[in-house]
């Protein structure tokens, strides 16, 4: 069951992947973040980076930026 949801996420991601490059350019770099980013990104071949703690990085440039 578990092997299902995971292939079933992954072919959906592939597919929200290729629909997004359609339309924003195949150049498009694809980055794969959060709890479960580098076992998606080892699988998909579609994904061309790694960084598991992008948002928290994002958030702490947020963070920088606005404190007094």
């Amino acid at each position: 069951m578990q092997s299902g949801m995971f292939f079933g996420y992954l072919g959906l991601t592939n597919e929200l992947i290729r629909r997004f490059k359609r339309e924003l350019g195949e150049d498009s770099v694809v980055v794969a973040t959060g709890g479960q980013a580098e076992l998606m990104g080892n699988e998909s071949k579609l994904i061309d980076k790694i960084n598991p703690f992008l948002t928290l990085q994002g958030l702490r440039m947020v963070y920088e930026m606005n404190k007094l």
